[in-house]
């Protein structure tokens, strides 16, 4: 780790929300009336284009705090977070006011029976009662900015908490306050050091107790300036707080520990915020397995959504997943700290080969560039650096040239070179007084440069001169105890200038308006129905999606017609709203090349559904389409996120491998041809085995029609499934050979 150094909502989007029984609230800001820039923008599905950040600097820097039930009465709970926001308030140079019914003072401070009875308007009111609810309505009326919650009891245990959650949330709305909880706890209120300069990490924790390792992180020189612990998140959630942030200039970085995503919409609203503004968002996320998202559920009360979808749409938004609260911290200690990357290249530099060789294949193994240095630079560095030794990178020294003035030449030598962006030197344990003079050298030269020097101190120890005070008090040399967190945080530091750079935000560029096809498409829609093949494949034309050529038919003369009109040979294929895998029930015929072939597959096919007890509203005719990769391509709804789109390997391989890749609209291109990079087969697009390469463009082109297809019918349509879409070789297209919709 590094050392010390809401405007006003169009008709339309209110008529939506009122129709759902909520009154649409705007975000706190100024007070002057909304201009016409203030206007939500929406997207072709009604929802809003982008989410105003709150304003919380009267939260967090109050001019005025009121403590509703304060005590100073000893062994009472309230008594010492009297006490504790007491010294807070004097802090952050707020005047507090205690509130009791039957105290007249409390610590000293006049205290005043009711809210009604406070002498000025205050901005925050922390609510140390069993009951907030009640205290809510007067708040409104006293016209209270902000509120804190602690008590328990609400979604945290089951429905009868979840429903006194909504009934608290409701009046907040109503009462047009912004509440934090409840179920929270103290942390906002933590006192930060104020010796520490630099920019500065933001906390944000679903479970106080999970953030401290990052609070603590300012014992070793790193500033903290924010804690949000958002407990059930009945008003302002992580989402809230992150845009927040990333307005914040001090803010250098925001770190998350996220049990329970409350809206996934507003979530990626607030990472788009950070990426525009280029603040990194680290995030431990709970929920990668079952027995985790049942534990946060139980915990905060919410959905934890999916968790391969989780995943895909905060890679999406540049949002950097750990797993470990140790990874949280350095990553984010890092992200926050270091300058952009001048190279992506990564130079190990050690004193010990074996050390060196290890840390190198640890991190070409995690994608990171250890590019062979030049024979110039090798020979340069072969001054100080016996022969013998490597230099190509990793940089083995052999120990000796560290104790003397060569140590220091060798640094520079390295990070001179315009590949290089990151020198990492990885000390496995104190050998001094080498690795004293080693940790010198590194500090002094990380002073001098833009580059991004790295040390693992892998001592268990930690007491020893070089690390606590050497390392520790530089402001520019990130420091890591382990090789895991180093190359963790690198890799996210590296990844997130990328992301930046290229970011362009999807929102900005989300249709507004509905397509042509949209009208075509919703009257071919049935409520509550499967559509069958057939029907789906209509839904496919009228976003332009290309399937084969085909005809249904209800008669095996009929079916001899159309083969002739499509073309030999022919599949054929039993359509009806209740057949999702025809396959496994016979009712696919495949490579039929005569009319006599024709009519026993029409007869054996009609006599299978009968048996079977399926409808059939007619037999596909169909185009055979053999030559190109099968890909799936399809669409589900969320939870969290709504309409999602994915992508992978189709036919029986979508079953067998699970290889798929998930994106949330709106993305645009760019993200398209990403998730095709993500799929373990994705070679196969580009011709193994002497196979053309396919025709990625024209797949492309299919993923984003059918993203649009999902942004406009929405929660219309339940499902999709495009398997298999058949991928032709380059130039010539891809074809929907087969597909499934359910309208919802």
């Amino acid at each position: 780790m590094l050392g010390s150094t809401h405007g006003t909502l169009t008709t339309d989007f209110r008529a939506r929300v009122e129709a759902c029984g909520e009154t649409p609230r705007t975000a706190v800001h100024s007070t002057a009336a909304p201009s016409a820039e203030d206007t939500v923008a929406l997207d072709v599905s009604g929802r809003p284009l982008h989410a105003d950040a709150p304003d919380l600097d009267r939260f967090f820097r109050p001019e005025s705090v009121a403590v509703i039930g304060a005590s100073d009465a000893d062994g009472r709970p309230n008594t010492g977070i009297t006490r504790q926001l007491i010294a807070w308030a004097e802090r952050v140079g707020a005047r507090l006011h205690p509130v009791h019914p039957t105290r007249a003072t409390v610590f000293g401070l006049p205290c005043h029976a009711s809210v009604a009875d406070l002498p000025e308007q205050v901005d925050l009111a922390v609510l140390l009662v069993a009951d907030p609810l009640p205290i809510v309505e007067q708040l409104a009326e006293a016209k209270v900015k902000f509120a804190v919650a602690f008590a328990s009891g609400f979604a945290e245990t089951g429905d009868e908490g979840a429903a006194a959650q909504a009934r608290l949330g409701a009046a907040v709305r109503r009462s047009g306050l912004r509440l934090l909880g409840p179920n929270t706890n103290l942390n906002a209120f933590e006192k930060f050091r104020d010796d520490l300069d630099g920019p500065a990490i933001a906390l944000i924790t679903q479970s106080g107790h999970q953030g401290r390792p990052v609070y603590t992180l300012q014992e070793l020189g790193i500033r903290l300036s924010h804690w949000a612990p958002t407990g059930n998140e009945a008003d302002l959630e992580t989402s809230d707080f992150i845009s927040y942030f990333a307005e914040q200039p001090e803010v250098g970085a925001i770190a998350c520990y996220v049990e329970g995503l409350k809206d996934g919409r507003q979530f990626l609203l607030a990472a788009d915020r950070a990426a525009r503004n280029g603040v990194p968002v680290v995030a431990v996320k709970v929920g990668r397995t079952e027995t985790g998202a049942r534990m946060a559920a139980s915990h905060t009360g919410k959905l934890t959504g999916a968790d391969t979808v989780v995943d895909a749409a905060m890679r999406q938004f540049g949002v950097i997943r750990v797993d470990g609260l140790d990874e949280l911290q350095d990553t984010a200690a890092l992200l926050a700290r270091a300058r952009k990357p001048l190279a992506d290249g990564v130079v190990v530099y050690s004193i010990s080969g074996g050390t060196g060789a290890h840390f190198s294949d640890l991190a070409t193994e995690a994608g990171l560039s250890i590019p062979t240095l030049s024979q110039a630079k090798q020979d340069e560095l072969h001054q100080w650096i016996p022969e013998y030794l490597g230099v190509s990178n990793p940089v083995d020294n052999g120990g000796h040239p560290v104790g003397d003035w060569r140590g220091r030449k060798i640094i520079d030598a390295i990070l001179a070179d315009p590949s290089v962006g990151v020198l990492i030197c990885p000390i496995t344990g104190p050998f001094p007084p080498m690795s004293d003079k080693l940790a010198q050298d590194l500090v002094d030269a990380a002073e001098q440069t833009d580059k991004l020097i790295c040390v693992i101190w892998g001592s268990p120890v930690g007491t020893e001169e070089a690390y606590r005070t050497t390392l520790l008090g530089s402001s520019r040399v990130a420091t890591f105890r382990t090789f895991g967190n180093c190359i963790t945080a690198v890799r996210a530091y590296l990844g997130h200038h990328r992301f930046t750079a290229a970011y362009r935000s999807p929102f900005e560029d989300a249709p507004r308006t509905t397509s042509p096809s949209f009208r075509k498409a919703q009257a071919l829609m049935r409520p509550g129905q499967q559509l069958s093949e057939h029907a789906a494949k209509q839904l496919l034309r009228a976003y332009g999606i290309r399937v084969p050529r085909e005809q249904l038919v209800t008669s095996a003369a009929a079916a001899v017609r159309a083969a002739g009109l499509v073309g030999y040979p022919v599949v054929m294929k039993a359509s009806g709203p209740q057949l999702a895998h025809k396959t496994e029930l016979g009712l696919v015929k495949i490579g039929l090349t005569s009319a006599s072939q024709i009519r026993d597959a029409y007869r054996e096919l009609t006599d299978i559904a009968r048996y079977e007890n399926v409808p059939l509203d007619g037999i596909l005719v169909c185009q055979m389409v053999e030559r190109g990769v099968e890909m799936v391509v399809g669409v589900t709804q969320d939870d969290l996120f709504g309409p999602t789109v994915t992508v992978g390997l189709g036919g029986v391989l979508v079953e067998v491998l699970h290889d798929v890749a998930v994106r949330v609209p709106p993305f645009g291109e760019d993200q398209a041809r990403a998730m095709l990079g993500e799929l373990r087969g994705h070679a196969l697009l580009e011709g193994v085995r002497g196979a053309p390469p396919a025709d990625v463009d024209a797949l492309v082109e299919v993923i984003l029609r059918v993203q649009r297809m999902a942004m406009e019918l929405g929660d219309e349509l339940s499902e999709l499934d495009i398997n298999p879409l058949m991928v032709l070789p380059r130039g010539q297209g891809a074809v929907a050979l087969d597909a499934l919709a359910i309208c919802h």
